[in-house]
């Protein structure tokens, strides 16, 4: 019934955007029967809208002249908004699913369909590995059905259990969110730290989700305090990451950066890959460590 009048209103659009249409064409458009079509047209005319089948040469389906009603539906920036934001989701997608929902605005002036200003690909070079994870996570959710995979951090390798609930893109990377049955609690694992990812079939009673659990910025609370300097030639770098106010100038023209971190391992790794470029003053935790990856990187080369 659903998918029936998502299709009645997708029929009633394309008549208010078009003078005249023929049954075949709604028929290949919504990827139905011309018997179905006709089915809907009796229904949308018992439903009060004043629709007109014209029969002959010349003849196809229309709207009676003079019915009122506001064709603007969406304005052009408003109708692009939503083509980039469908184009976005299909690049992390492995069907061009989003992309059939885009061809059904296809009454609209196709300028508003492919002449976008705007191009939004969520998957950067892990389409690959990262839209099969995507789909079985998301299959698993509508499923209520618990997924099992590796996982890689700081720690090792686990294997973990979770009963997944949302699939979440931020801070540039793509999480699962759900409640992992190791730690009893909710938890995110990147998909880029996941691997041998699969359904287990086993399926699950949805837990209530409080407001304070879905505030993800809670899950990195660890606050580091990074104080480092930075030579010039790095300015791009931290203007790239973290913004034209994330720094300040030295006397002698470096770059002073405050700033702080979540992960010791990730800003141990960021560091280290400015090389001589940067010298770090706080945490002293952090230049014993550097200290210590020297050390190890040295002998390597002795």
């Amino acid at each position: 019934m659903c998918l029936k009048i998502h299709r009645l209103i997708g029929i009633l659009n394309v008549l208010l955007q078009k003078e005249k249409v023929t049954a075949p064409y709604l028929a290949d458009k919504f990827e139905v029967s011309r018997r179905t079509i006709n089915r809907d047209i009796e229904d949308l005319c018992m439903a009060g809208f004043p629709i007109v089948t014209i029969q002959g040469v010349n003849g196809g389906i229309t709207i009676q002249e003079g019915f009122k009603i506001d064709k603007t539906l969406f304005t052009s920036e408003e109708l692009k908004s939503i083509f980039a934001g469908l184009n976005s989701l299909d690049s992390i997608s492995e069907t061009p699913h989003y992309k059939q929902i885009i061809n059904k605005f296809s009454c609209y002036n196709d300028n508003f369909i492919n002449g976008n200003d705007i191009l939004i690909d969520l998957s950067s070079h892990y389409k690959n590995s990262l839209s099969p994870k995507i789909s079985l996570i998301r299959h698993a959710i509508k499923s209520s059905r618990v997924i099992e995979f590796d996982y890689f951090n700081h720690l090792g390798e686990q294997k973990r259990l979770i009963e997944p609930y949302m699939v979440v893109f931020q801070w540039k990377s793509w999480y699962v969110f759900g409640f992992c049955l190791k730690s009893k609690d909710f938890r995110l694992f990147k998909l880029n730290r996941l691997w041998n990812l699969s359904d287990t079939n086993e399926e699950f009673i949805s837990r209530d989700i409080s407001p304070k659990k879905l505030e993800f910025n809670n899950y990195f609370s660890d606050e580091i305090k990074l104080v480092a300097i930075f030579d010039k030639s790095e300015k791009y770098r931290l203007i790239e990451e973290y913004g034209v106010d994330c720094f300040s100038y030295t006397v002698d023209k470096k770059l002073y950066f405050e700033f702080p971190f979540t992960n010791m391992d990730y800003l141990l790794r960021w560091i280290l890959s400015f090389g001589d470029k940067v010298e770090v003053i706080e945490p002293k935790e952090l230049i014993e460590e550097l200290k210590c990856q020297a050390e190890k990187i040295l002998k390597y080369y002795k």
